[in-house]
């Protein structure tokens, strides 16, 4: 049986296998209803959306309309000013049929609001748990310095961070310091934005650490089904499952793009969280699905790069995107005409 892991001071409990709504936005909506229910009823309660992810939020109001007492929903505002956090605040309440979310987040901010801080921003929390409106107050980061200022000041109830059995030594020891403040700890990009192929040995991995809930995005029902078969036997880490991740981190180790995302969009139209980590997706899920007519004019769009920089200064991980962009295409063009293997 999978564990239950307990968010910290929030006092929420959640099967350690959690549904990161992110990827049914690209679901129609019929498919993106049924996969949301099907979930509820193999056992997931926890799901992570965001006002920024178009029409996810609509999506679970209408999946789950009329039974919010059986699940737990976190969502986020990318708001910068009092004015949009309520705008954003009142539009994810009816989006997604509900008087109150259980974990409302700061999604990604630039620093850590403080009340007095003259923002105003955390003050609209307080005044929105007030209300009723939220239930606890949550933060989301890609940067490492920025998530510890967070944890660091007390003033938040759940941390939301990129972890995986490809996370350094300092985002373990996030984890760790979030266990120690009692704050809970949600992991995005489990999977590493998918170049994590082997799911049973990422949830294995995670299934270490008692404290942290993944977020898996989820988009197919197959994929759905390959989470919720770990509810009754949930995979261990074998000694075959170690070599996997020691192999993976071998391979992974160095400047690789995550796939986040928080570097688009581009003016040149170039897809950076697809292109610039082509070489890897292609070595690592079957190279079909990347060598479409589609896919090769995506690529082909590197071409008009103008090395603006944008992507680079936008970047959390501080890679030097274009210089990846580069590197992804022309190995990419290698692949094509058969000059570089697949494996």
């Amino acid at each position: 049986m999978v564990r239950t892991v307990t968010l910290g001071s929030t006092g929420i409990t959640s099967p350690q296998n959690a549904f990161g709504a992110l990827p049914v936005q690209r679901a129609d909506t019929e498919t993106a209803v049924r996969i949301l229910r099907k979930a509820y009823e193999g056992g997931m309660t926890f799901y992570d959306t965001a006002r920024a992810y178009s029409d996810s939020e609509e999506k679970l109001g209408l999946a789950f309309g009329g039974m919010r007492d059986k699940i737990h929903i976190a969502t986020k505002t990318a708001a910068r000013s009092p004015e949009q956090f309520w705008r954003d605040l009142n539009i994810s309440l009816e989006k997604l049929k509900t008087d109150y979310i259980d974990i409302y987040q700061f999604h990604w901010p630039s620093v850590c609001y403080r009340p007095g801080d003259g923002t105003g921003m955390y003050e609209c929390m307080l005044e929105a748990k007030r209300q009723g409106k939220i239930r606890h107050i949550g933060v989301t980061n890609h940067v490492l310095g920025a998530a510890r200022e967070c944890v660091a000041s007390g003033l938040y109830e759940t941390l939301q961070f990129p972890f995986s059995y490809l996370s350094d030594d300092g985002e373990i020891e996030l984890v760790k310091s979030c266990k120690e403040a009692n704050m809970g700890f949600l992991a995005m990009k489990a999977l590493a934005g998918g170049l994590i192929t082997d799911s049973a040995a990422a949830f294995a991995y995670i299934a270490r650490y008692d404290n942290v809930l993944p977020i898996w995005g989820i988009q197919r029902e197959s994929e759905l089904d390959e989470f919720l078969s770990y509810m009754d036997d949930a995979p261990e880490l074998t000694g075959e499952r170690e070599a996997t991740v020691e192999r993976d981190r071998r391979e992974l180790s160095g400047e690789f793009c995550r796939g986040c995302g928080y570097c688009m969009p581009c003016p040149a139209e170039i897809t950076i969280h697809l292109c610039a980590r082509m070489s890897l997706l292609i070595r690592r899920a079957p190279p079909a699905g990347f060598l479409t007519p589609e896919s090769q004019a995506m690529m082909n769009k590197i071409a008009d790069c103008t090395q603006c920089g944008l992507c680079r200064g936008k970047c959390p991980y501080g890679l030097d995107t274009p210089a990846l962009l580069a590197k992804n295409y022309a190995d990419y063009k290698k692949i094509l005409s058969g000059e570089a293997e697949f494996s």
